[in-house]
Formats: structure tokens, sequence, C-alpha cells
């Protein structure tokens, strides 16, 4: 395949991932302006999170993990698994079930036995069975609609759940390092796109007076940066 045909490209992806690539900053804002509106109650005393979810689903939530294992002082996983681990339990636990369509057995499987447990226990999803189960049994339902394969909705699944940890206090509000972030991505789209020759990918680091103080923002910044540009990189030249 020629590389450089990019009307070959549009035959091929009849999902339209690349518009979704591209998309990438303006869903990450989307997502965060979603997630300072919706619901969530004030609780207090979590002392360790869990987020259920599987494939595309659960990208946003390992991104999360990475952007902050340096700096939270207590357990947050990644759970792929029916059941949950038995430290889950109770109200100092927040379980988070992350499913793009919301029918996902494994995660509806976490999202029962977290219910059954206690736990603090928020859902975040475009629909299907968790968007019902929350609905009936009036549990916290972060609902979004994003039309996609559930790995072209990465900016919601990482967004939203970094805006779950901001509002309940789990971590300090990211808004500065997510504004460097998106604006590091849309300076780098021209030399990006599908339609800029090979010769010329180059993914760059901010400029040094724009580079956040904190090291911890740099988790974060490198793992959104990979996000929109993995595919390109990985073609070989």
């Amino acid at each position: 395949m020629n590389l450089d045909n990019t009307a070959e490209f549009n035959r091929l992806d009849v999902q339209g991932m690349l518009t979704h690539i591209d998309g990438l900053p303006d869903q990450m804002e989307a997502a965060w302006e979603l997630g300072q509106r919706l619901p969530l109650p004030e609780w207090q005393g979590i002392d360790r999170v869990l987020i259920a979810g599987m494939g595309g689903s659960a990208i946003g939530a390992d991104l999360v993990c990475s952007y902050i294992a340096s700096f939270c002082s207590f357990p947050f996983i990644v759970h792929r698994n029916y059941d949950l681990p038995g430290w889950v339990s109770g109200a100092r636990s927040l379980v988070i079930a992350s499913s793009y369509s919301g029918n996902t057995e494994e995660t509806l499987s976490a999202f029962d036995r977290a219910q059954a447990r206690g736990c603090r226990l928020v859902a975040i999803t475009t629909g299907g069975a968790l968007a019902q189960a929350c609905q009936k049994e009036g549990m916290v339902l972060w609902q979004y609609d994003y039309q996609s394969q559930p790995r072209a909705a990465i900016g919601y699944n990482t967004i939203l759940l970094l805006a779950i940890l901001a509002r309940l206090g789990i971590i300090q509000n990211p808004a500065e390092d997510l504004r460097i972030a998106i604006h590091t991505v849309r300076a780098q789209q021209g030399r990006l796109r599908a339609s800029t020759p090979r010769r010329v990918w180059l993914v760059q680091a901010p400029h040094r007076r724009s580079r956040p103080r904190n090291p911890k923002s740099w988790r974060q910044l490198t793992s959104l940066v990979t996000a929109v540009v993995a595919t390109r990189l990985s073609v070989p030249a």
C-alpha cells in the first residue's frame, strides 16, 4: 500500500479512525467539560480505587493509572475480569465501571458485586445494560454520546475518569496538565495527519517555557500524545 495515497486511506478506513484521531483534542475538551457537569456525590473516606473495564474501555484507565502512579497514596488498579478482588468492599472502596457499550459481561459482573458489597460506585458508558442498571437502582451514571469504536473514545474514557478523581479530591485538579496536553497535540496535528509525507513525521515535546513544572505531568502528556500518533509511527517507512 502506498502510504502517501490518501484516497486509498479513505477507502480502507471505513470506520473513520483517522477522523477520530484528528478529533482527539476536541474530544478531550468535551469530556472534561462534561465531567464538570455530571452528578457526583461528595463522598468522603475513599482510600482505594478500582476501574472495571475491558478492551478499549479500559485503555483510559491504564493511562490514568500511569498518570497518578507517582503521587496517589493508595491502591488504584485496572480490573479486566469478572467479580472483584476481596479487598474491594464497603464505602472506602470506589469502583468505576467503564463500558463503552454498557453490555460488557465482565464489567457488569464487577458492577453487580460492587453494589452487593456496598462500594461507592460510578458507571461510565454510552448506554446499554449498565446504564439501565444504574437508572433502576439509583446509582451514579456518567453517560456520554460518542459514536465510534470503543478504542476511539479514548478521550472520554480517560478524561471522565480524571474528572471523577479530581472532583472527589483523590487527585489535584489536572486542568492545567490537560490544557498543555491538548495544546501540544493540536500544535503537532499538521505534521502528523495522514496527508503529511512520511519523511517529515516528527513528535515534538512542548517548548521548554510551556513544560509543566511537576514531572508527573509528563506521564499524562506522553500518554495522550502517543494516543494520537501511535498509528502513524507504527507503520514501517
